[in-house]
């Protein structure tokens, strides 16, 4: 079982320490993250498990309240996997939809690039 410092921990998932003790305080987390004798915090792999979705959940534009949401509904164990589906179908929606917008930003781009390679690299 890994055992991270926070410096670790925020190496391996490309976060800052700020962040990571950010997450945990502001109800993210599934859980407090659990502390050497020192006072220190320890990350887990679960820990770097979940704060890899956490991650993708926000990279991906879920508003924090919706992820502290999850969050909650997670923590609160089995029977509520109704309403943890539905926020996730709910994201996916507007996850598509932000991938169907940036897809045809990117099709006009690729239209551009064409015009001006023709200009540039006339055919022979």
């Amino acid at each position: 079982m890994t055992s991270l410092s926070i410096a670790e921990a925020a190496e391996q998932t490309g976060l800052t320490a700020h962040t990571l003790r950010y997450y945990e305080r502001d109800g993210l987390m599934l859980r407090s993250v659990e502390r050497a004798s020192s006072g220190h915090r320890r990350y887990t792999d679960e820990d770097l498990r979940w704060i890899e979705m956490v991650t993708r959940l926000r990279a991906t534009g879920m508003p924090i309240r919706d992820v502290r949401r999850y969050a909650a509904l997670v923590r609160e164990g089995a029977g509520n996997e109704d309403e943890r589906l539905a926020l996730l179908l709910a994201h996916r929606q507007t996850v598509e939809q932000q991938l169907a917008e940036v897809t045809s930003h990117l099709r006009a781009i690729d239209h551009k690039i064409a015009i001006y390679e023709h200009t540039v690299r006339p055919a022979s």
